[in-house]
């Protein structure tokens, strides 16, 4: 697994976390010089004034095996060191130390050390660390007790011992995912609520990008300090220009980078030295071009992260952020303010997303445009919108997912406490092989909408539920009540209803004459309002016939509002006659208003039921485990059985296999794609003696081959197939199906991610359309789901345990009433994969 990383601190800034290196003796030694004498006695136990040349050299010299340090970059600086050194040969333990610059105490720098050590050292085989700490460390004390570890302490010669297994625990999960989180939103805060804003790339003669944002910013009302880089300019837009932006005087938290590609390393570098937290780079010519491009991005977010800032972009088309008036955006005129977050990877479309969210009357409260999304992703706009109290409701543009995995683990999280609207591509991520097994497209599909998401397919449709959703409370149910003017505007809103799953309430819908007046509409959308029966309202209106002109239209606009925004029930209206207020959600076809009003009912029933929870599970035994074994063994060590088979090749193994097995057997054809097919004759069962073994295998091994299988007889069952593949962007996936060609054929396999919920599993044997044959389909027997739920949490919990493991495939699992039987198991092995969304924190490589 790769060392290097970037991560966060407790403030937001990034730094680099490496190996240590040999050629890092100097660098160690300046570290060293700059500490107080405190540090360094509450590192050493001793004044150690100054290191020798004996210890240096074992310092920077580590085999990264027993013994292990990583360093804090900052800038050029060494600002931390953490290292471990395994006590005693083969031993388990090792014992771990770490030391960090007075000036960068208290900023989270020890706990991301901690992290990354326990990771490397569980790969080298260590299981528990140990550390003595003077009672007089409090800092470091609080680092070990408030990781989520199960600390043991013990006080002797005037030192605290401390001595901890660290393996990840739940508690150390949540620790981490909330520091995560914490980090993440704090680095966007910074950029979205700037004290001044620099930018560079403003042309004196007020042409070009650079002048517009500039212009933009100035004219959107920011009450921050704007400051122009212009080295060849005194002023720009009316604004003194400076040669850099440290020569402002101000410290700086936000740069606008709109320059030639090749000059934007040189701008990132000054926002670094005026103090900046991040930079938002408009400028294109980076990955949007090719392997070159690619590769200065990277050079260019390196640069950034070394230097502690955060990159939006390149290519983006700015951000804003209507609390504080900054229109940091190529689009001239934002949305007023409001409570929708609206995040977009595309740079093209966005100034044209914006101007649709105006026109629709979608207050925003806050904005970003990714671009190539090098550094700074949707997954970090999740973090900071989770806590946001100016948002309610996020927005979402994807083009593709740098890590799929996170992003559901976000947005489960999010959904819980505030809607995500996702308008993203139905196929798999970017980046991935369409010709691997596993999730297809429609599966993709589903392992994001069981994290909340409402997915929607359009631009449009992201906007006509986001209206929803920012003025209308959640249904409490799927009963609507259609009332209108037009029976024929009625019976399309009838049809729309039963195509996306709503029911329309007994007695709807309620058709009042077309030449009824406002009074009358008012009374019959207020009846339906208190109705117990209904969940939501659905109003049509059609302009009456020519010559039958009714009250004003906007009494009739009026008695609308008043309904829809004085109730607890969600309203949506078709209203062709005039303006609604904008708090109305208000669509142009009957169909694209109940198909939001579907969305965001499906969105109101997950909210409703209870989150799924990974369980406890006996008779599993890890430790045990070993990818390289028998699949059964392995099995086993999580407490699954498989049936016992042996393999044969010719008559007189199968005879002796048969007998030790013991009576009735089954022949089956070795081949793994014969296996189990019992159609094509490949398969004999209840054979129950020698004469019958032998005419099998004859017959058999003439058909197929003399390898053959020979089985313990279990009772029949309904054949169903589980199987783990190894995702490149989910990681492990559990697929379940039921067995037979017809559903290989179509793919009926329902997939989750591992390791599995309770719920989770429940919803695999539930899924697929084959399902109800496990239900008592046409008088049978139910069979006995709870086993076929055990046997996938047990698949999940091996699954998430073994990186090595790309692919296990059960087939066939018999159901029956009183249990399952797995017949076949095989598995396939390779190196340990990069899990997404798993280990230490880091920032996602670009």
């Amino acid at each position: 697994m790769p060392k290097d990383a970037d991560v966060l601190l407790s403030d937001g800034t990034a730094v680099h976390l490496r190996q240590i290196r040999p050629e890092d003796a100097p660098l160690i030694v300046e570290f060293h010089s700059r500490m107080s004498d405190r540090t360094r006695y509450l590192r050493y136990f001793s004044p150690y004034p100054r290191i020798p040349e004996r210890d240096l050299a074992r310092f920077v010299n580590v085999d990264h095996h027993d013994r292990e340090a990583f360093v804090i970059v900052s800038g050029r600086d060494i600002t931390a060191v953490g290292r471990y050194e395994r006590l005693g040969a083969d031993s388990p333990e090792a014992e771990v130390a770490f030391v960090v610059e007075d000036a960068h105490q208290g900023r989270g720098i020890g706990s991301v050390l901690l992290e990354h050590l326990a990771s490397a050292a569980q790969e080298n085989g260590i299981t528990r660390f140990v550390a003595e700490v003077l009672p007089e460390n409090g800092g470091m004390l609080r680092v070990f007790s408030d990781f989520g570890y199960l600390v043991q302490r013990r006080y002797a010669d005037g030192v605290v011992h401390l001595e901890f297994p660290i393996a990840p625990t739940e508690k150390s999960r949540e620790v981490q995912e909330f520091r995560e989180r914490s980090t993440e939103a704090k680095s966007i805060a910074r950029l979205l609520a700037p004290r001044a804003v620099a930018v560079y790339g403003a042309s004196a003669s007020g042409q070009g990008i650079g002048a517009a944002m500039l212009g933009h910013l100035r004219d959107g009302g920011y009450d921050g300090e704007i400051i122009a880089v212009n080295p060849r300019a005194k002023r720009v837009a009316g604004l003194p220009a400076y040669k850099s932006a440290a020569a402002a005087g101000q410290v700086v938290d936000l740069a606008l980078i709109a320059v030639p590609p090749r000059s934007v390393p040189d701008a990132i570098a000054d926002a670094a030295a005026s103090g900046a937290g991040g930079v938002v780079v408009v400028s294109a010519g980076f990955a949007e071009i090719g392997a070159k491009g690619a590769a200065a991005q990277r050079r260019l977010v390196e640069s950034a992260h070394a230097a502690g800032l955060r990159v939006v972009g390149p290519n983006s088309m700015g951000i804003a952020n209507t609390l504080v008036r900054l229109n940091a955006t190529l689009a001239p005129r934002l949305p007023g303010a409001g409570r929708v977050g609206f995040f977009s990877q595309s740079g093209a479309l966005g100034v044209a997303l914006l101007a649709e969210a105006d026109r629709r009357g979608l207050g925003l409260s806050s904005f970003v445009s990714a671009g190539n999304r090098a550094d700074v992703s949707g997954n970090d706009l999740l973090q900071y919108w989770y806590d946001d109290p100016g948002t309610d409701v996020v927005l979402l543009y994807l083009e593709s997912f740098g890590n799929p995995r996170k992003f559901a683990r976000l947005a489960r999280r999010m959904s819980r406490v505030k809607p995500v609207v996702a308008v993203a591509s139905a196929t798999r991520p970017a980046g991935l092989d369409g010709d691997l097994p596993g999730p297809d497209a429609h599966a993709v599909t589903a392992l994001f909408a069981r994290s909340g998401v409402i997915r929607v397919d359009t631009v449009q449709e992201m906007f006509d539920v986001g209206l929803l959703l920012a003025h209308q409370p959640l249904p409490g149910g799927r009963r609507v009540a259609v009332v209108g003017n037009s029976s024929a505007l009625s019976q399309l809103a009838v049809s729309a209803c039963r195509a996306n799953g709503l029911v329309v309430a007994a007695g709807y819908p309620h058709d009042i004459s077309p030449q009824a007046g406002a009074h009358d509409f008012a009374d019959a959308l207020a009846d339906a309002a208190v109705d117990d029966s209904v969940d939501a309202l659905v109003a049509v209106f059609a302009p009456p016939l020519p010559g039958q002109l009714p009250d004003e239209d906007a009494d009739f606009a009026a008695a609308l509002a008043s309904v829809a925004l004085a109730g607890e029930k969600p309203t949506v209206a078709t209203f062709l006659l005039g303006n609604l207020p904008s708090r109305v959600p208000s669509y142009p076809s009957v169909e694209e208003a109940v198909r939001a009003l579907g969305r965001v009912a499906t969105y109101a029933d997950w909210l409703r039921r209870p989150p799924g929870v990974v369980p406890l599970l006996s008779d599993v035994d890890p430790s045990a485990a070993s990818v390289d074994g028998p699949p059964a063994s392995l099995l086993a060590a999580y407490g699954i059985a498989v049936v016992p088979s042996t393999l044969c090749t010719a008559l007189p193994a199968a005879l002796t296999a048969a007998a030790e097995l013991g009576y009735p057997v089954a022949l089956k054809a070795a081949g793994g794609a014969l296996r189990h097919r019992i159609d094509l004759g490949a398969v004999r069962l209840a054979l129950a003696d020698e004469d019958d073994v032998a005419a099998a295998y004859e017959d058999l091994s003439r058909n197929f081959g003399p390898d053959v299988l020979v089985q313990t007889m279990v009772a029949p069952g309904v054949a169903c197939t589980v199987e783990v593949v190894e995702d490149p962007a989910f990681g492990p996936v559990v697929g379940f199906g039921l067995g037979g060609v017809a559903s290989e054929l179509l793919g009926d396999l329902a997939w989750r991610a591992a390791p599995l919920t309770d719920r989770a599993a429940e919803a695999l044997v539930d899924e697929p359309r084959a399902a109800p044959l496990l239900h008592g389909y046409r008088g049978s027997a139910p069979v006995d789901r709870g086993a076929l739920i055990d046997l996938l949490l047990r698949v999940g919990r091996l699954a998430d345990d073994h990186p090595r493991l790309r692919s296990l495939m059960l087939n066939p699992v018999l159901a029956r009433p009183d249990g399952i039987s797995v017949l076949h198991a095989a598995t396939e092995i390779g190196t340990p994969s990069r899990r997404p969304d798993t280990g230490p924190r880091r920032l996602r490589i670009p």
